[in-house]
């Protein structure tokens, strides 16, 4: 019968070779979870851990962004209206700013549908401030991070 070492084989290279690659995993890991501990409880100077986003008391910057547009009336035979709306913002408020940014699509989904409901006639008849209170209380029911306080029409034709 052969002789064992007392039944004990040394262990390969493979299994050598699996143990340093574990042992490395585990520190790599424990390096990784407290270097985020140590970030999240020692923030850089100045700023404080987690802190919330005030709107700073800046100066308001009127928002150009949805563009000039025209919109086809109701009418049988529909007239065009020229509208370019804007408003004042906070480019100071980062999130708000860029949530504009990101709905200027339903903004001009919003202004053209209100308007190409009327006609010309009800366009030439209406009362500017309330369309205006109008389009902004559509416009604010799709913002979440912020309110439009107020609109201007840089451009109001009715051509028909």
């Amino acid at each position: 019968m052969g002789s064992s070492q007392g039944g004990r084989q040394k262990p390969g290279f493979l299994a050598v070779l699996y143990r340093i690659l574990l042992v490395c995993l585990v520190l790599v890991v424990f390096i990784i979870i407290g270097g985020t501990l140590f970030s999240i409880f020692n923030p850089p100077s100045g700023a404080p851990p987690l802190a919330p986003q005030t709107v700073p008391a800046g100066t308001a910057e009127i928002f150009t962004g949805i563009g000039r547009l025209r919109v086809s009336t109701s009418d049988l035979q529909p007239g065009v209206v020229i509208i370019n709306v804007a408003f004042p913002y906070y480019p100071e408020d980062l999130a708000f700013t860029e949530e504009l940014a990101l709905r200027v699509g339903d903004f001009r989904d919003i202004i053209n549908t209100y308007i190409a409901s009327y006609t010309i006639e009800d366009l030439l008849g209406a009362d500017e401030e309330q369309i205006k209170s109008d389009l902004l209380r559509e416009l604010n029911a799709v913002l979440r991070l912020g309110r439009i306080e107020t609109l201007y029409f840089t451009d109001f034709m009715v051509i028909g």
